[in-house]
């Protein structure tokens, strides 16, 4: 199943983002080779890029908290598993005290190094990473792939509190949504969202075997879909057959 996700606001649109590129980040340093190692440099300053919002660090302690106010309304339910709601009360604390005791923006560290800088302004310009732009830059990637790794595992660490706490917040997020298989008449589905309740991500689930690609709109009232079956060279055109997937709205 091809796993689709449509955020109904900035904050959640931001927080997917990051999330991309965290993830992104992990794979490439994981690996040894410099031309991996040179994407990982340049999705740590693409993370903060977009964590530049000054009000970014902000919006994820108010989460975090938000959060923590909404389990506790799960304490002394006989259902649900103390331990487990410890675990994640924790989680959350270790996640609020990691990201608070940092100064400033995700990142604000590394602004600090004018080597990193410098590689940073080079990069926005197409090829302008090569070795006569930047002698320096391109021996240490000609270095040992450990020594590269631990250099990048340590400008990453500065990122760590922001990371761990958008994945933390997804998953919540993504948890208090509940599956549910619906069908698209002629390639249309359209839902109203209940009055009184705010919901802040989609989820859609397709076969990837129907090769049909979602087109998704959504506001605070109403979702749409409208499925797309992929051509040969690319390009979508509108299906008119009825087909199913799956619908989970997070709250």
């Amino acid at each position: 199943m091809i796993l689709y996700e449509y955020p109904f606001n900035e904050r959640i649109r931001t927080y997917l983002r990051l999330e991309q590129l965290f993830r992104r980040l992990g794979e490439l340093i994981g690996r040894s080779h410099a031309l991996d190692h040179h994407f990982a440099l340049n999705t740590i300053f693409e993370i903060m890029d977009v964590a530049a919002r000054a009000d970014l660090k902000t919006d994820v302690l108010k989460d975090i908290e938000r959060q923590k106010h909404a389990l506790e309304a799960y304490r002394g339910n006989p259902s649900i598993s103390e331990a487990a709601l410890e675990a994640i009360f924790t989680q959350l604390d270790r996640c609020f005290q990691g990201l608070n005791a940092q100064a400033g923006k995700a990142g604000q560290a590394l602004t600090e190094n004018d080597w990193l800088m410098s590689i940073r302004s080079r990069m926005g310009i197409p090829g302008g990473t090569c070795g006569f732009d930047l002698p320096g830059y391109y021996s240490w990637q000609h270095g040992e792939a450990a020594t590269r790794q631990q250099a990048l595992e340590g400008w990453a660490s500065t990122l760590a509190p922001l990371a761990e706490s958008i994945y933390v917040l997804l998953k919540l997020l993504r948890d208090s949504g509940v599956p549910q298989k619906v069908a698209a008449e002629r390639g249309q589905f359209q839902q109203n969202l209940p009055a009184g309740r705010t919901f802040q991500l989609l989820r859609l689930r397709i076969d990837p075997a129907l090769g049909l690609v979602p087109e998704i709109s959504g506001n605070r009232l109403i979702v749409s879909v409208r499925l797309m079956r992929a051509q040969d060279d690319g390009h979508l055109l509108p299906c008119t057959d009825d087909a199913t997937f799956e619908l989970t709205l997070c709250a």
